[in-house]
């Protein structure tokens, strides 16, 4: 069973959301085509959907700005600007994307006193999702992951996956991500590679199907 895990590709992330990754939307129709020729049995999507009060976020810390580094809940937190805020059009999937093909939404970051960049649990480790054992129950031997941000959202969820599906082959598309800080990009993919994650392209991809 294979499965192809599309991670926040939402308006918030792509240029003219709150929370932009430099070429955001460029992931969009390569996961389309991974979507239509990549031969995945299973189609699943991550969904940032925040509380308007998310703790992440800089605005819920006087006098703090975005992208400093703040606390939540006495640990370290990188401070957003408001983003992927639920029922916003910022928290919706691109429009370009297409939707049909995705068979389980998996929202995530919904409390708003953890923040939440995996798709399989929250920061503090301690709250999950569920998405793991969605995953076991449909019998998924391979999990392919992209989308945004690669250093944050993409990397967290690689080594979840990693960590909470041991008999998985997980891999991360890497011409389907984009990321925010290319210095945080590369110590991702060290970390993801260091942790027997597989590093891929869409034409490898598409390339086992042909």
């Amino acid at each position: 069973m294979k499965c192809l895990l599309l991670i926040d590709i939402q308006n918030g992330f792509c240029t003219g959301g709150n929370l932009a990754v430099p070429d955001g939307e460029a992931v969009v129709p390569v996961a389309n085509r991974l979507m239509a020729e990549g031969g995945y049995d299973l189609i699943v999507a991550s969904q940032d959907w925040h509380p308007a009060d998310h703790g992440s976020f800089a605005s819920q810390h006087p006098g703090a700005k975005p992208f400093e580094m703040g606390t939540l809940n006495g640990r370290p937190q990188m401070l957003w600007p408001d983003h992927c805020v639920e029922e916003t059009v910022d928290a919706e999937f691109h429009p370009q994307l297409d939707k049909s093909r995705i068979g389980f939404v998996q929202r995530k970051g919904m409390d708003p006193d953890v923040d939440s960049y995996s798709a399989f649990r929250d920061n503090d480790q301690l709250a999950l999702t569920g998405l793991a054992d969605y995953l076991a129950a449909k019998g998924v031997t391979r999990l392919d992951l992209c989308g945004l941000a690669t250093d944050y959202c993409v990397r967290f969820s690689a080594l979840d996956a990693r960590a909470m599906l041991p008999s998985v082959n997980v891999r991360v598309i890497e011409d389907a991500c984009r990321g925010i800080d290319p210095t945080g990009v590369e110590a991702a993919y060290d970390a993801m590679a260091a942790a027997g994650i597989g590093l891929v392209t869409s034409t490898t991809v598409l390339a086992e199907e042909a």
